[in-house]
């Protein structure tokens, strides 16, 4: 990771923003949130993200992508794309919209939870985005397997031309993501008591 990305990455942790660190919460049923955008001022910097995250119906993150524009003492746009650990990292994500070329993104870092592949932005990609019907991630678990996973491109050109969510907007969804997650645990957590008395009777 070289410098501007350190800048860039300490800018979006900081703002608590980015679909690219969010931690394996997220909403049930294994739907996505849909694309929005946010954005922050961090120190000299305006950071937005247009993102959009997809999870299992258990809560665990799938997968998450980040278009981040940062503006001001540093200008940079990069797409980033988040994945569950236990990835081979030379294969990267590979990202392909309706059918076409696959695009190779190269990872950037791992944290316990998740692995952060990061790409430039370019206008091109961004155009292809607002074209496009589905964006296809795919990244290639630890059994060489690939798990590719599909997002529709519905709703993105809105995001991404359209105004921020309000900050009071954010936090109501991400306390219903919380209570949602609290749900789906203890609805796991009775399951498996069931289970296991079912077990004990036979």
């Amino acid at each position: 990771m070289n410098a501007t990305t350190k800048t860039v990455f300490a800018a979006i942790m900081s703002a608590g923003v980015a679909a690219a660190f969010v931690p394996a919460t997220a909403v049930a049923q294994g739907a996505n949130q849909g694309w929005y955008k946010t954005c922050t001022k961090q120190e000299d910097n305006d950071v937005c993200v247009v993102q959009n995250i997809v999870t299992a119906p258990s809560g665990q993150l799938l997968t998450a992508i980040g278009l981040i524009e940062v503006a001001g003492k540093v200008n940079r746009k990069i797409l980033q794309v988040t994945v569950p650990t236990a990835r081979l990292i030379q294969p990267g994500v590979g990202l392909q919209v309706d059918g076409g070329q696959a695009q190779r993104v190269e990872y950037a870092i791992c944290m316990p939870e998740t692995c952060v592949a990061e790409i430039l932005l370019t206008d091109a990609m961004i155009a292809s985005f607002k074209k496009g019907g589905e964006l296809v991630l795919t990244s290639v678990n630890y059994q060489r397997t690939p798990n590719p996973l599909r997002i529709s491109l519905e709703g993105f050109t809105q995001a991404y031309d359209g105004e921020p969510i309000a900050q009071s907007e954010l936090q109501e969804r991400q306390r219903l993501l919380q209570e949602e997650m609290t749900k789906k645990a203890e609805e796991a957590r009775k399951k498996l008591e069931e289970a296991q008395a079912e077990a004990k009777k036979n």
